[in-house]
């Protein structure tokens, strides 16, 4: 019985794992006959469990669509992953009383020896500010709008929303992101990218162009119920558009900093959220970056170790220089 029962619960993690299997990829996988196959098959059927069966030569078996939530058959990896993830997981309101929870039903069923694992992660593992930038606290998205928007995504229809860049935000939103000024937007969306503690969607506007909005400005109107015809991203670099975006429209301070430097060089001194890199010549490259504060932006231009110059604006320039004179005199 004992047996029976654990190769039930094998051949349900299957059938999770991937859409279809035939009779005999799952009998050699659970080391049995195609026969016994069938019969477990049955024995998941009067579980609740819906399996369904394709005869044929292209016949297989898939895991349906039921009442009964399958137990979650994770590996050793895969519930260590899940469980650091939910301990970590942040920028959605209500999502820190959600994933607690989850995490104590995940805890209570994993064997011993991953508990260990789990609980050893977690008594070493703290979680700095959100914001280091500034004093404003990291905006938190509900998760009915996240879900709204997604579904929008998923059924290509159009989305409708007023768009309010706070009055202590950039001058520019990203995408241009103008106010919608008591006209709501319309756009077809394509994909939500979260950076930088932000959530983004990337859009096509009524104009076709590719825009980048923040949604926690956004206030979603009456659903359109409306169709687009997709005509997604070139490459669907979505994420590497919003980078580019926010680093060029997005932020209270920019920058465009000459560096001589290949760009690649330049690439593999920087982190991602840092700025997108321009390649010039071969010495030569541009490094389009972005921060809440002038200080931040010295920061990063500091920590190339590379020679640059920097044009403008006029306030980072004295920043800088103010800086320099500082270091200077340190060192005297």
């Amino acid at each position: 019985m004992l047996e029976t029962s654990s190769r039930l619960l094998s051949l349900l993690a299957l059938l999770q794992t991937r859409p279809a299997w035939t009779g005999a990829e799952l009998a050699e996988r659970l080391e049995v006959t195609t026969r016994t196959i069938r019969n477990d098959i049955d024995r998941l059927r009067e579980l609740g469990y819906p399996v369904d069966a394709t005869r044929g030569p292209a016949g297989h078996y898939q895991l349906g669509v039921g009442a009964k939530l399958p137990p979650l058959l994770l590996d050793d990896e895969e519930a260590v992953a899940v469980a650091v993830g939910l301990r970590t997981g942040a920028g959605v309101a209500g999502m820190g009383e959600s994933s607690a929870r989850a995490l104590t039903k995940l805890e209570q069923v994993l064997p011993h020896r991953l508990r260990r694992q789990v609980k050893a992660i977690h008594s070493t593992m703290e979680k700095g500010p959100d914001n280091t930038g500034s004093n404003v606290k990291d905006p938190e998205i509900d998760p009915a709008l996240l879900t709204a928007i997604a579904a929008c995504i998923r059924d290509e229809h159009y989305l409708r929303f007023d768009y309010e860049i706070p009055s202590d935000g950039p001058i520019r939103g990203p995408g241009s992101g103008t106010a919608s000024s008591g006209l709501p937007i319309l756009v077809a969306p394509y994909r939500l990218v979260s950076w930088q503690r932000y959530w983004y969607l990337v859009a096509r506007d009524e104009a076709d162009a590719w825009r980048t909005y923040r949604v926690d400005w956004m206030s979603l109107r009456m659903a359109t119920g409306r169709r687009y015809q997709p005509r997604p991203m070139p490459g669907d670099d979505y994420t590497n558009f919003v980078l580019r975006d926010v680093a060029t429209t997005g932020w209270k301070v920019h920058a465009r900093i000459t560096v001589f430097a290949p760009a690649q060089e330049v690439l593999s001194r920087i982190h991602a959220a840092v700025g997108v890199v321009e390649s010039v010549d071969d010495d030569t490259s541009v490094l389009v970056t972005g921060a809440e504060s002038l200080e931040i932006v010295a920061v990063y231009i500091g920590m190339l170790g590379l020679d640059f110059q920097v044009d403008g604006p006029p306030e980072l320039v004295e920043h800088l220089r103010t800086v320099g004179n500082r270091y200077l005199r340190a060192i005297r």
